[in-house]
């Protein structure tokens, strides 16, 4: 039996989660849930959207998903998805954009299946959150020393760091090689902006190449692409791209971008992994206004609860709920309204555990 944290989540959070376990139980797998409340349904009664329980119990389930959770204003979190990412230190963020039968957008009729997973690093950059408001003494400090080292910057401007370390940038790249190494994967595409940025970016970049020297012997292609230009490729032939590596705010740029070539965020799964943890999420957030109506589509979480299962060693399981998303989804009858449909969340769920 496997141990598993399952954050439910809040406004539409609940409902595609009830969906998903409901898919992942028809599987056959054993899977006792460690229930852990979040976000505002907690926020009154806890004074916190995070407690401390819910760390505690991923720490000590070591394998956790979670439905979509909001972010209550005025907490002091920019995020709890970063918080969870941070307190666990779970720098991969790892996020597979994949045709399951859902049209792209615009795709011509020749055009190869998408095969796409992203590697983000997930704990610097500017994404990070290092910032200092206009005006502040913090940022007057800041300008001084950026002064002496030649840097010229407005007395009225807001500033952010952006950090890159080797030892954060090794630990990500080397991830997505073991990856494709283990997975039968060709090609890593390391995306930067090392033209402009050339410290930072540019240490990545150096990093980024010197892991690939290690791992040309197995037949794994390295390419760099300048991330503007990785853009305009993926919108144009995303089938020459396979696994693609970048810093923290890259990942969040394409991710989405990759997930709008593949039908939208809704068929959009992701997993947060580090050393000792992994956490499992959709990529869409909880849509409060859908929140309640049964119209929710739960697909990225089902995906997100397979993605979990062959980390758990259940690579079964975890292909038959693909398989029957992908039937489910390009058969086009019991689909939810943003697949063309008219089924409810759980009519769409019945249908992907008719299929499994």
């Amino acid at each position: 039996m496997h141990q598993v944290t399952l954050i439910p989540g809040d406004g539409i959070g609940p409902e595609i989660t009830a969906a998903m376990k409901r898919v992942v139980e028809a599987t056959g797998v054993d899977i006792a849930w460690d229930v852990q409340e979040a976000g505002e349904a907690v926020m009154e009664s806890e004074g916190t959207p995070l407690p401390d329980r819910v760390i505690d119990s991923i720490k000590r389930n070591k394998v956790a998903i979670k439905g979509p959770i909001t972010t209550p204003v005025g907490t002091g979190f920019r995020s709890i998805n970063v918080a969870l990412r941070k307190a666990l230190d779970l720098y991969i963020n790892l996020r597979p954009a994949k045709t399951y039968g859902a049209d792209r957008y615009g795709q011509m009729p020749d055009a190869r299946p998408i095969d796409i997973v992203i590697f983000r690093e997930n704990t610097e950059d500017l994404y990070a959150g290092i910032e200092f408001e206009a005006g502040s003494d913090d940022a007057a400090k800041l300008r001084s020393c950026l002064a002496e080292l030649g840097g010229k910057v407005r007395d009225d401007a807001a500033i952010s760091i952006k950090p890159i370390s080797e030892f954060g940038t090794r630990r990500i790249v080397r991830a997505a090689f073991e990856y494709a190494l283990a997975n039968g994967r060709k090609k890593v595409t390391c995306v930067h902006k090392a033209n402009i940025m050339k410290h930072t970016d540019g240490l990545f970049l150096q990093i980024a190449r010197e892991i690939a020297e290690e791992y040309a012997e197995h037949g794994i292609e390295f390419e760099d692409a300048i991330v503007d230009a990785a853009c305009m490729r993926l919108v144009m032939d995303p089938s020459q791209f396979d696994v693609m590596v970048m810093a923290n705010l890259y990942g969040d740029i394409l991710s989405d971008v990759c997930a709008g070539l593949v039908g939208g965020l809704g068929i959009a799964p992701g997993a947060n992994i580090g050393d000792n943890e992994a956490l499992f999420e959709p990529v869409h957030g909880s849509a409060p206004k859908r929140a309640g109506q049964g119209i929710a589509n739960p697909t990225a979480l089902i995906l997100s609860s397979a993605m979990m299962l062959r980390h758990l060693g259940e690579s079964e399981a975890a292909a038959s709920i693909e398989n029957a998303v992908a039937d489910v989804i390009t058969k086009r009858e019991t689909v939810t309204y943003d697949l063309g449909g008219k089924a409810s969340t759980e009519e769409y769920a019945d249908a992907i555990i008719a299929a499994l």
